[in-house]
């Protein structure tokens, strides 16, 4: 019989779902949500990213990232420009107000994750994090075709 409190994807599912609900509390004075707050990761790691590279660092739908680009260019997040070496692909630049919000985003961003991880010692946290890199590799390896 299956049980949901012993299903790595039911417990991923809804610790995701509380995850995000707490980032979105946290990041929400600074007017961003979390699609946006995920996509400043990625550029602020690799600015100049293409949406297709986008797509494929942070597993969403190209529909989806296009949207939450949509939004991040009319809030003064990014500028995209077309790309100097291929004339169907535009490359995605931080604007100054996107590169300034990355302290009090990432700030923001460890206050939830310091909340979740509370009471577990620096060694459960490692394996927690290990763990959860080892399954999403194989959610993605099983992904490619």
């Amino acid at each position: 019989m299956f049980d949901k409190h012993y299903s790595a994807g039911y417990l991923a599912s809804h610790m995701a779902r509380l995850f995000a609900i707490a980032l979105q509390r946290q990041i929400a004075p600074l007017d961003l949500a979390p699609a946006q707050f995920m996509t400043l990761l990625e550029l602020w790691e690799e600015d100049g990213l293409t949406q297709v590279e986008l797509v494929k660092r942070l597993d969403v739908e190209q529909a989806t990232m296009a949207n939450t680009l949509k939004r991040m260019a009319r809030d003064g997040l990014i500028e995209p420009k077309p790309h100097p070496k291929d004339n169907r692909a535009r490359q995605i630049w931080l604007t100054e107000r996107g590169r300034e919000l990355r302290e009090a985003a990432t700030d923001a961003a460890s206050v939830v994750n310091e909340t979740a991880l509370a009471g577990l010692t620096q060694w459960e946290r490692t394996a927690l994090i290990e763990l959860m890199r080892n399954t999403i590799a194989n959610l993605q390896k099983a992904q490619r075709p």
